[in-house]
């Protein structure tokens, strides 16, 4: 058996292939899907997918959105995706030390808010390269 996995932005289709398996991070923590995995509707937090082919795995840093699981089809449509292959290091650790920065700084609920959400989208992309597969 095998998963029809699509991940699509509002701008362009990052993923439309099969896998194996995959590992989405939800609001409510990671899961796995496998083949005949009961069908779902869930919110995609800001986080790694894991995604594996064969014996590989590949990463993608994904921005928050939507998955719906059926029929051995998954569909995640998320504001913002990168393949963790497609990520440069410097300049994804770039952008976290300046997220750091920027929240430390941060006055007001606002702005810490800001912050914080753009932190973890830095952090999510820092992680989808340095994950070991």
């Amino acid at each position: 058996m095998i998963l029809s996995l699509c991940v699509l932005t509002p701008n362009r289709i990052v993923w439309d292939s099969e896998v194996k398996e995959i590992i989405l991070s939800t609001n409510s923590g990671q899961i796995g899907i496998l083949p005949n995995h009961a069908p779902i509707a869930t919110a995609v937090d800001i986080g790694i997918l894991r995604i594996r082919l064969n014996d590989q795995w590949l990463t993608m840093a994904l921005m928050g959105g939507f998955a719906r699981i059926g029929n051995n089809e998954v569909t995640v449509l998320v504001n913002d995706a990168e393949k963790g292959s497609d990520i440069d290091p410097q300049e994804a650790q770039q952008t976290l030390e300046i997220a750091e920065a920027n929240l430390r700084k941060a006055e007001g609920k606002r702005q810490i808010i800001e912050a914080n959400l753009a932190l973890r989208r830095a952090r999510a992309r820092v992680e989808a390269i340095n994950v070991i597969s």
